[in-house]
């Protein structure tokens, strides 16, 4: 019988951790979508936020024009045909754990 070398037991219990650590704390797939159509938009439509649904006072402090969003970032769900589906506009809706992991909160 062949005993196992104490860094490869440690080496391979350190992978099975890192990939449950991993799975935990991904985050869904963010797609940048029109609210009303569900097309798949570009990143820049969604705006620099991390989130939320685009809204925006329409003036900068300088007092030029700002162009407000018109996406908002679509969490989870598939794509086909440039529509999305199966997700939503709610990250907080979207199960994204994995082996091993609780969700819990909610509201």
């Amino acid at each position: 019988m062949r005993r196992l070398r104490s860094s490869t037991v440690v080496l391979g219990g350190m992978g099975v951790l890192a990939a449950t650590i991993t799975a935990c704390g991904s985050e869904p797939d963010k797609r940048c979508v029109d609210p009303l159509t569900r097309e798949q938009l570009p990143r820049y439509e969604c705006g620099s936020g991390s989130g939320g649904s685009g809204s925006g006072s329409g003036t900068g402090g300088s007092g030029t024009a700002v162009a407000t969003p018109r996406g908002s970032y679509y969490y989870g769900g598939s794509v086909s045909d440039n529509k999305v589906s199966g997700g939503s506009f709610n990250k907080a809706a979207v199960d994204s754990g994995g082996f091993g992991c609780s969700r819990t909160g909610g509201g």
